[in-house]
């Protein structure tokens, strides 16, 4: 029987949807609702408390994904037991010598390691009382500066030292925008329906709820975006222009435009994650077309080195000061080690003969790649460090995933990039892995052309 339950939302301020939840969740806290309690059907507490049908399944389906509740097909909804922390999927993945690995891009051996030893070196020789105190963000103004010129090439807009704020790796300013932007209790955050799973997990952290809209060979809708932004009024936005991860795509200028348009009518902040930037013909990218409200990512790991750790954000015109300053309450400012390091790098012009070499290694697997399974559904840009791959007839991810790995081949199903109740398609993403041979790495991708060939006459159900 259905729980007598009819809050009072009259106290709770927000959106219908989000204060029906939280008048769900203190519910639970004062003991109101117990764990097993069923709740009052969609359209019965929509009745009772004048509100749609629909505002009261989006509160259900929120207090779901908190783990609050939970759904029981053809029986209706109950408060879930309390959960128990639980081990986090790790973002990174050791690499396992005994497989081919091509879940995560590794970077190709050109030289980092004798470079950054040089660099160490010639910092070493700088060494003063300052490396006795607590690092400071005044001292980084050489290094964001170094940074300003790695980006010249790129078609930014006005792009000043003072706009930009240093930070621990790529998916550390991920988190760093996502603090700068959202307020209130339960903040939206649109992402592409297929996107990196760190800028869930760092929806998560900053207790956002990550919507994904719907995409194309471009990227993000127009039209999907717009009906987003009325639907769940979002903070923040976030976005890949150059290279989509899993799916490669590439988002035209028009599109970019239209996009722009839109997040400055409903007021949207932009992250545009730029961190597999490939070389290449340049388009304006959104910090150009939008420069009030988008913060543009980046980093040395897919370019230079992961062991680096040296990450960016071009915050929106005006608004440097405000991203450093979030930096700043996290952790004071970079190591001194590492801004001498990466500053060495790059004044030295070592990181872009880096970055060249690695590029080059990278297309001529890329080649490599598409040489051996150019005859599938296969997507790529010449130096990104992955493909996606539409699986024929005859396979699904998961069974092919397996038989993969039963190959000695590990790789990334399109469900790990959907969001919670999203659809995935029927692919894969295969990582370049240049920290093996190239023999080695075309034995893989032999097996999984193999594969490819041969689906299995019955699949499991």
């Amino acid at each position: 029987m259905d729980t007598i339950w009819t809050p009072d939302l009259s106290l709770v301020e927000g959106p219908k949807y989000q204060a029906l939840a939280r008048a769900m969740r203190d519910a639970v806290r004062r003991g109101e609702l117990t764990p097993g309690a069923q709740l009052p059907t969609v359209r019965d507490l929509a009745w009772r408390l004048g509100i749609t049908p629909g505002t009261v399944a989006r509160a259900y389906q929120l207090a779901t994904q908190e783990g609050l509740a939970e759904a029981v097909v053809g029986r209706g909804t109950f408060i879930a037991e309390p959960a128990r922390p639980g081990p986090r999927v790790p973002l990174h993945i050791e690499p396992d010598a005994r497989v081919i690995d091509m879940r995560t891009p590794q970077m190709p051996e050109v030289g980092q390691g004798a470079a950054i030893a040089q660099a160490m070196r010639a910092a070493a020789g700088r060494l003063d009382g300052a490396w006795l105190g607590y690092p400071a963000q005044r001292d980084e103004m050489p290094l964001r500066q170094a940074v300003c010129d790695w980006l010249s090439d790129m078609v930014l807009g006005p792009v000043s030292a003072e706009d930009l704020a240093l930070t621990c790796g790529g998916q550390h300013a991920i988190n760093v925008v996502m603090q700068c932007v959202l307020r209130g209790e339960r903040p939206v955050v649109l992402t592409e329906d297929l996107a990196y799973p760190g800028l869930r997990h760092a929806a998560r952290l900053a207790r956002a709820e990550a919507v994904g809209v719907e995409t194309d060979g471009e990227g993000m809708r127009p039209d999907a975006f717009e009906a987003a932004c009325r639907k769940y009024m979002p903070q923040l936005v976030c976005l890949t222009t150059e290279a989509q991860n899993p799916t490669t795509a590439r988002m035209g200028v028009q599109r970019r435009a239209d996009l722009a348009t839109i997040a400055r009518a409903h007021e949207v902040y932009v992250l545009e994650d730029d961190c597999y930037s490939v070389a290449g013909d340049r388009l304006p990218a959104f910090r150009a077309l939008a420069p009030e409200r988008t913060f543009y990512i980046g980093s040395l790991s897919k370019s230079v080195s992961p062991a680096l750790r040296l990450g960016w954000m071009l915050c929106p015109a005006g608004m440097g000061d405000a991203g450093r300053l979030t930096v700043q309450h996290g952790q004071f400012a970079l190591s001194r080690p590492l801004t001498a390091i990466c500053e060495e790098l790059l004044v030295s012009g070592a990181a872009r003969r880096l970055r060249d070499a690695v590029r080059e290694e990278l297309s001529a697997r890329t080649e490599t790649m598409v040489n051996a399974l150019g005859a599938f559904d296969l997507a790529w840009q010449a130096g990104l460090p992955f493909a996606w791959l539409h699986l024929p007839i005859g396979w699904r991810s998961s069974t092919f995933a397996r038989a993969a790995e039963a190959e000695g081949v590990l790789l990334r199903t399109a469900d790990e990039y959907a969001l919670v109740h999203a659809r995935a398609p029927n692919a894969v993403r295969l990582a370049i892995c240049g920290n093996v041979a190239r023999g080695r790495f075309e034995q893989g991708l032999a097996a999984l052309t193999r594969l490819l060939a041969a689906p299995p006459a019955d699949l499991p159900v």
